[in-house]
């Protein structure tokens, strides 16, 4: 069975930046798996792996536009500290993440620096303008379930669940 759209896939892969460094792994133990042509996985290495099969193995060089897209200064703003009463203060420094609400919708949001009255916030994903590389190996494809397909996401072991009990597997929010 071909990698294609509404297809389940497990992944084995390797993401390193272009020192090398390693920035997220997922083995055959603790596999990445998604559904196929829902935009589970990024754009660049979506599209690397169209038409594969069980056992392919692919090295995939994305640059930032195709990963997770680049920089983009818009993204970042400053808000007033009174937007963020209720953190307690050890939750509060440079990095922290936090879910806002912004007019592309929920979103996560990095805290980049903490002034005396603002705080500079940044919406671009952590990876953003980052070019990536990716050692796959596909271990499985099979058809999606209809729930799947319903759902958009894959239900890791197959399991049969209900949304709006808050299911672990996407916090209840996919309104199936």
């Amino acid at each position: 069975m071909k990698v294609e759209i509404k297809k389940a896939v497990t992944l084995a892969y390797t993401l390193t930046d272009t020192d090398g460094n390693i920035l997220d792994k997922a083995d055959a133990n603790e596999p990445f798996m998604y559904l196929h042509g829902t935009g589970g996985v990024i754009p660049g290495l979506e599209k690397a792996l169209d038409g594969k099969a069980v056992d392919d193995q692919l090295t995939v060089n994305l640059k930032a536009a195709e990963a997770y897209g680049d920089y983009s200064d818009k993204l970042t703003s400053d808000v007033p500290k009174t937007m963020f009463e209720g953190v307690e203060e050890k939750d509060m420094f440079v990095g922290a993440q936090f879910h806002a609400e912004t007019d592309q919708g929920m979103q996560v949001v990095t805290v980049k620096a903490i002034n005396e009255d603002t705080i500079t916030i940044d919406g671009n994903h952590p990876m953003a303008g980052k070019d990536l590389n990716f050692d796959v190996t596909v271990l499985a494809v099979r058809d999606a379930t209809e729930d799947e397909l319903a759902h958009g996401h894959i239900h890791a072991g197959g399991h049969d669940h209900k949304h709006d009990e808050g299911d672990s597997c996407c916090g209840g929010g996919c309104g199936g």
